[in-house]
């Protein structure tokens, strides 16, 4: 049976979830997790929360989800330590420094690799499960093929989600509400600009980015064939009664019941954006995706029932057998055990001689098997009755009263949880000295004459381009080290063709990969290549920085969501790169977003931009060797006329990001790199590394 996993994003809302059926509720404590605009809940929250889950039976995971900086890393370590002591069930963690940090600190609680981590195939969940992971969420924007494919050879649990909001962005490659307002999705402040409208080369009243939720509901019997561990209810933003009236309609479905037209119409009656969507699951990805909330009439009739559900009431779940003993002369006794070990006594008087009516099994089963009102349901009684003897049914309500209050403590109680002291990063020396120049194109057009006179120490190009032009590499290698750049997204599907292109360009002499995600790194080692680190690994602090160094990697690239202090603190385990030029990618689609416009595939073409309501355009390009978008940042980040001032952080290497440029525009940045350039406000930004996010 596939576990239902429910969100909880207050107390009511995970009192909601429990009570309409969930087998595990997430929730968020402290400020580390991926809903920071959800009410989350204290650490004295947090102990009522567990007790309240584990007395019924219900997991508690805790979201860890965001990414941390290296000041933040203590505060980290603290909350691990404590929510461990409190009985949480598993830590779900983005950043790779905290998910080592989960593992020494309490490594008997589970760590579950989040969707932020962006794991879309088997080599990536194969990574996570080596750094200790025992379960993976999965990117959302895969289909049943390719979970499926996962499921047969994972070597760990498999989560997905079921329903609730979708972003447009791949989850943990978005970059979007940072770069243009501060407020970063990696640090579960997102503001959601995909949800505003925008249009095509010019401001229209459309929405290309907002997606409607998902609804896998239909899918249920087939993810639990596939080997699906687990379904997540999206929602800790949500009201309590929307999680009571999902969690309820999804338990419903998973136990059998058939899915009626009233449940989707309640499913759509307490929040849809212009209906759902499993468009991502049927791997049909178009427009037809695409939708918005608007302004629907509340159903009270719907919200007041979803209220009394978590309000009045409690429903019996969890099984129990009890073992009552009447002997004459002997106290009554009664056990009771639930199916974990638990086994609590409880003591009556001693039996009177019954002078019409003696007690019998059959009334005492009847009478202990009332357990409404409370969170135990009984599965079996075994009586043992003197024959003559007289027992009040008020002494055996109170001793089935007392025994069950017993194992409620008993269930309630704190786990004896081992734990360890954090080890805190290790002191890594920093660069000293010039960092080296290195530049990435997306075409080989863009590599002129000028550029390779600059001597760049590293050339990174996409592997398709390089694969396509198998002279030029031969003659570029002969000048410079030729990395090739990977698709951010490589479905198992998709693995073969990738792998022979990087097999061309190993043979011409490429022998390094430039990597954005954990799923490409098995295939670059298998076949003898080095591997430098990109973006799209998310490192914020030196804890992440050692988990890649031990991965293999030759050499890091600096997130652009730090500041340039933080960049400057950063423990510097490998050669790090940091991103001095360029349009800065702000989103990576399943969804091709040019032919959303047009309903044809022409992405390769001309590029398009989409146009805001302040009139920012914002480039969209392909994602190189793919028909994934990859949504560009309008004004071009630029520090070229701070190179002095970069040279203090200890970073090795400066690099160039060329996107829309063409072959002049690249020799006008070359040449401002050499004699540093002049800022202009108005088509350049600083990016975040003077104003950081929240």
């Amino acid at each position: 049976m596939i576990e239902l996993l429910s969100p909880a994003g207050s107390m009511d809302a995970l009192r909601a979830a429990v009570q309409n059926g969930a087998d595990a509720v997430y929730l968020g404590a402290g400020g580390f997790n991926a809903r920071m605009g959800a009410r989350n809940f204290t650490l004295d929250d947090l102990r009522e929360a567990v007790t309240y889950c584990h007395v019924r039976g219900v997991r508690v995971h805790l979201t860890l989800n965001t990414l941390a900086s290296d000041r933040e890393l203590p505060e980290a370590a603290e909350l691990i330590r404590r929510a461990a002591q409190l009985g949480v069930d598993a830590f779900i963690v983005q950043d790779l420094g905290l998910v080592s940090m989960c593992r020494e600190i309490a490594p008997t609680v589970e760590v579950h690799a989040s969707t932020q981590m962006s794991i879309h195939n088997l080599d990536g969940v194969k990574l996570a499960a080596k750094l200790g992971c025992s379960r993976v969420v999965l990117a959302r924007e895969l289909p049943e093929s390719e979970i499926a494919a996962i499921c047969r050879e994972s070597p760990v649990e498999i989560e997905v989600f079921g329903h609730g909001a979708l972003c447009m962005c791949y989850s943990g490659q978005c970059y979007f509400s940072a770069v243009i307002g501060r407020r970063s999705g990696n640090r579960g402040q997102c503001a959601q600009p995909c949800r505003l409208p925008c249009g095509y080369g010019r401001y229209q009243q459309q929405y290309p980015l907002s997606l409607k939720d998902n609804c896998a509901i239909e899918h249920l019997l087939k993810l639990e064939a596939m080997g699906v561990h687990s379904l997540k209810l999206e929602g800790r933003m949500k009201r309590p009664e929307y999680v009571a009236v999902v969690t309820r309609i999804y338990r419903a479905a998973l136990d059998g019941k058939p899915v009626s037209r009233k449940d989707l119409e309640e499913l759509q009656g307490i929040f849809s954006r212009q209906g759902f969507t499993d468009g991502y699951l049927r791997d049909q990805v178009d427009r037809s995706m695409l939708g918005i909330r608007t302004g629907e009439r509340e159903d009270k009739q719907l919200l007041a029932k979803a209220r009394a559900t978590y309000e009045t009431g409690e429903v019996s779940r969890v099984p129990v057998r009890f073992q009552i003993d009447v002997q004459p002369g002997r106290p009554v006794t009664l056990l009771v055990a639930d199916w974990s070990g638990h086994v609590c006594r409880a003591e009556g008087p001693v039996p009177q001689q019954a002078i019409s009516h003696p007690v019998t099994e059959e009334e005492l089963t009847t009478r202990l098997s009332k357990t409404g009102g409370t969170p135990y349901v009984c599965r079996q009684v075994q009586a043992q009755v003197a024959p003559g003897l007289m027992v009040p049914a008020s002494v055996v309500n109170g001793l089935r009263r007392e025994a069950l209050i017993r194992l409620s403590a008993l269930r309630g109680q704190l786990p004896r949880v081992p734990l360890h002291s954090y080890t805190p990063a290790h002191t890594w020396p920093a660069h000293s000295g010039r960092p080296v120049l290195t530049v990435q194109v997306r075409s080989l057009e863009q590599v002129t004459p000028s550029l390779l006179a600059a001597r760049p120490t590293v050339l990174y190009v996409p592997v398709s381009e390089l694969a396509d032009h198998p002279d030029r590499v031969v003659a570029l290698c002969q000048r410079t080290e030729v990395c090739a750049v990977l698709p951010r997204v490589v479905w198992d599907r998709e693995l073969g063709k990738v792998r022979r292109q990087l097999e061309t360009v190993r043979q011409l002499g490429v022998s390094t990969v430039l990597i954005g995600n954990l799923g490409q790194i098995i295939t670059a080692l298998e076949l003898g290549m080095e591997l430098r680190g990109d973006f799209g690994l998310n490192v914020c602090n030196t804890l992440t920085a050692q988990q890649v160094r031990r991965l293999h990697f030759r050499s890091l690239t600096a997130s652009f969501e730090l500041r340039l202090a933080q960049i400057r603190d950063l423990g510097k385990a490998l050669p790090t790169e940091l991103l001095v030029y360029g349009r800065l990618p702000l989103m990576l689609t399943e969804s091709c977003l040019i032919r959303n416009r047009t309903g044809i595939c022409n992405c390769h073409g001309q590029p398009t931009s989409l146009v805001d309501r302040t009139g920012a355009e914002f480039p969209i390009l392909p994602d190189p060797g793919t028909c994934r978008s990859v949504v560009l940042n309008g004004r071009k980040l630029f520090l070229l006329d701070r190179r002095k001032e970069l040279g203090v952080l200890g970073v090795w290497g400066h690099r160039l990001l060329f996107t829309t440029e063409n072959p002049r525009e690249v020799d006008l940045v070359v040449r401002a790199w050499q004699s540093g350039g002049v800022f202009d406000p108005g088509q350049h930004t600083r990016g975040l590394y003077v104003r950081g996010v929240e």
